[in-house]
């Protein structure tokens, strides 16, 4: 039988989906997820020194930069449409103690670089982290008890003052990523107190203990002290889904304007709980090992490094992300301009 005389059945051919992928123009416009620089956030490690740009091995393409080369790096970011970036120190080892003592004091590297950010760039958002684990001579979120427990109430007090010292140098937001019970509701309380009312808190409300994390922590330098050892009784359990919403929902009652689901492309099934539970901003970090993992591939050729980071970046927009932490914030940003 002939094509041509092949019989025609309703209703397939008014059926035909195919229309509207036939061509650039038509997929654009019935687009139902889209991505822009103003969705990034760049993730940047910054280290002291001056003209510092040290390669991170397990991070392809990543460099830690002193305070003078992230600011020239910073505002080219800016100009590409990227209008928030996160600062992660990275602390001489020593400096390092088991309280993590370097956190709170004035002129440590962060406060710097948020006032040196702020002074040069000041329509540029900085994103400061509430953590102790780049301070800590063991690697860990908070203060160690001699048994070994974290104590859970001991390091809220310190991330208090550490995130007051870095609201009070010039960060527009505060993102506690320690995952300690309460520590939300106490610095939103000490920066109210201090009349920095209109500080941001952006909180790592879910933050499963991973195994994706690993190259951030060579870039920061905390795997060392850390060692094996692992974050399961303070961070959530990948089992776990119920539980990240009560997380979400204390963080919010407690003041966070904004929560974050770390890491992203394996928990986007809680992205979109928590933003249809919610409906309130909602973050995702595609994560050192997320990034680390496609950028080694297309590397060696196994895959079209562009398009696989597109479809994951687009992948978290789609499941509810308002905005996505990423180191490939820049190279993505300069291709979305590119058209």
């Amino acid at each position: 039988m002939s094509l041509t005389a092949w019989p025609v059945q309703a209703p397939y051919p008014m059926m035909r989906h195919r229309r509207l992928r036939q061509a650039i123009w038509i997929r654009d416009l019935v687009a139902q997820s889209h991505l822009s620089p103003q969705n990034l956030i760049w993730p940047v490690f910054v280290v002291e020194g001056n003209r510092q740009e040290q390669p991170v091995v397990s991070l392809p393409g990543i460099n830690r930069m002193s305070i003078d080369v992230l600011l020239k790096r910073a505002e080219e970011a800016h100009q590409l449409g990227i209008n928030l970036i996160a600062l992660f120190p990275v602390i001489d080892l020593a400096l390092k103690t088991p309280d993590g003592r370097e956190a709170l004091r004035p002129d440590n590297l962060v406060c710097r670089a948020i006032q040196a950010l702020k002074q040069n760039l000041p329509g540029l958002g900085v994103m400061a982290d509430a953590a102790l684990d780049p301070f800590t001579s063991h690697g860990h979120d908070g203060v160690l008890h001699e048994d070994g427990r974290i104590l859970n109430d001991e390091t809220v007090q310190i991330l208090q003052q550490q995130a007051l010292l870095q609201a009070q140098a010039g960060a527009d937001v505060i993102s506690p990523s320690d995952s300690m019970d309460g520590r939300i509701g106490a610095i939103r309380q000490i920066l109210e107190e201090h009349g920095l009312t209109d500080k941001i808190i952006l909180s790592y409300a879910v933050k499963y203990a991973s195994g994706f994390f690993g190259p951030f922590r060579d870039a920061v330098g905390s795997s060392v002290s850390l060692g094996k050892a692992g974050k399961h009784t303070y961070q959530l359990d990948f089992r776990n889904s119920d539980e990240a919403l009560r997380e979400v929902a204390a963080d919010l009652s407690e003041g966070a304007d904004i929560v974050m689901v770390k890491p992203g492309m394996p928990y986007l099934d809680i992205v979109h709980r928590v933003k249809s539970a919610f409906g309130v901003p909602t973050f995702a970090y595609q994560v050192s090992g997320e990034y680390a993992m496609m950028k080694t591939a297309g590397l060696a050729g196994y895959l079209d490094y562009d398009m696989v980071m597109m479809e994951s970046l687009m992948s978290f927009r789609r499941a509810g992300a308002d905005a996505i932490l990423t180191y490939a914030a820049v190279e993505i940003a300069k291709r979305l301009q590119k058209g």
